[in-house]
């Protein structure tokens, strides 16, 4: 293809003040002509909820710091990274705050990025979180990498020992790809298919029925049919209210058209490649079409959420914090950070009293363990697993009737 077939080819975007998405890089432009980017792609209802959903679910989730050993672990409330992560990560911010900015940059620009604070001696003392779309990667011929990005106008520079980065999926050691990354064109299908519904009821004619007569009117006896009409029948207060026609005069009501059926079938199939994009089920952004809206059905999505959209994203999160917050020495002494996604799995009081009664009756539970787990305090004696005497094996069933353990009086 000669040069000038291929601009002619190319997408054409006006460069004007007024319109800064003219000025986007081609990397953020759709098929559909439509700029994909965090701040125009958030317009959209389903991007939002499912973004949402996940920095909010992730955000809420407390992240710990455990001590290993012996088969055993206990919270190690006594590191510094145990109130940075699980209370406050910065002056500023909570953790919810913290970690619902984290997940949310990867979903919106496939990395999320922390300058690690240090006070004397080294310790960790903060971490600030930075707009990913201010930071720019390179490796240095050491083989370090080096992040720069402007803060308030000061120019920062960072090796990668001072900054927390956690990668996206794709991309390379210098960065992941985001979710609007690989969904460019669904999501800009998805604005085209909203700005032409827009502009459909704000240029169309989209009225609900039509006044037909037997002879032409008038531009007086128009008027007076259109005043009437409005006054007796339109807004709310009308509705339902009989229409008295005389002269044969019908009222003929207007359907929807083939065009814009079609068009409220692109909107709801671009909700659902949203949803794909994202690995949310799309009953829980609100979305329940073609789908049971309560049963086991909804449950099993709801546990495969959980199972297959949140727990690589946790799993990714935290490995880059054990890796890069986490000194050699603290890992060699079996120190880790992990999110406690216990409350996540909690079913209904039904389901959570018959997990803790097999727990308690087969020994791989004590009392102590599901008061903790209920947010109540210990008991005395509650530390010991207990099992039930009637699960033996049945060639000691004798011996216990025998020795009295299992006695009819």
């Amino acid at each position: 293809m000669k040069l000038t077939e291929w601009i002619k080819s190319a997408i054409v975007r006006p460069l004007t003040v007024r319109d800064p998405e003219g000025w986007a890089p081609s990397t953020q432009v759709a098929d559909s002509g439509e700029v994909v980017s965090d701040a125009t792609v958030l317009g959209l209802s389903a991007v939002w909820a499912c973004t949402n959903l996940l920095a909010g679910t992730i955000g809420s989730l407390p992240v710990m710091t455990y001590r290993a050993g012996d088969g055993t672990r206990e919270v190690a409330r006594d590191h510094p990274l145990f109130r940075l992560l699980h209370d406050s990560p910065n002056y500023d911010q909570t953790a919810l705050d913290f970690w619902e900015f984290v997940s949310a940059s990867l979903e919106l620009w496939g990395n999320a990025y922390a300058s690690i604070e240090r006070g004397s001696g080294g310790k960790l003392t903060a971490l600030v979180p930075i707009r990913p779309d201010f930071v720019s990667v390179r490796r240095l011929p050491n083989g370090a990498l080096e992040y720069r990005w402007t803060d308030e106008g000061r120019h920062q520079v960072r090796l990668d020992t001072g900054m927390l980065h956690i990668r996206g999926f794709g991309g390379n050691p210098l960065g992941g790809m985001s979710t609007l990354h690989f969904g460019r064109q669904a999501f800009g299908l998805a604005r085209a298919v909203d700005k032409a519904a827009s502009t459909t009821f704000k240029n169309g004619m989209r009225p609900s029925g039509a006044l037909t007569f037997k002879e032409w009117l008038s531009p007086e006896k128009r008027a007076v049919a259109e005043s009437k009409l409005v006054e007796k029948f339109v807004g709310a207060q009308n509705a339902g209210r009989p229409m008295v026609l005389e002269g044969d005069t019908k009222w003929e009501a207007l359907t929807i058209n083939p065009e814009d059926a079609q068009m409220l079938e692109s909107r709801r199939f671009s909700v659902e490649e949203v949803c794909r994009f994202f690995g949310v089920p799309p009953h829980m952004i609100g979305h329940t079409e073609k789908s049971s809206s309560w049963g086991t059905g909804l449950e099993q999505q709801t546990l495969a959420f959980q199972k297959f959209t949140l727990r690589r994203r946790l799993k990714r999160i935290e490995q880059a914090v054990n890796k890069q917050l986490l000194t050699p020495v603290d890992r060699a002494r079996g120190f880790y950070v992990e999110f406690n996604i216990e409350g996540l799995l909690r079913g209904d009081s039904v389901s959570r009293s018959n997990f803790y009664k097999s727990g308690l009756s087969n020994g791989w539970l004590t009392i102590n363990e599901v008061r903790e787990r209920e947010n109540l305090p210990p008991v005395e004696g509650g530390d010991v697993p207990r099992m039930q005497m009637q699960n033996v094996p049945i060639t000691e069933a004798g011996s216990n009737m025998e020795t009295g353990d299992g006695s009819n009086a």
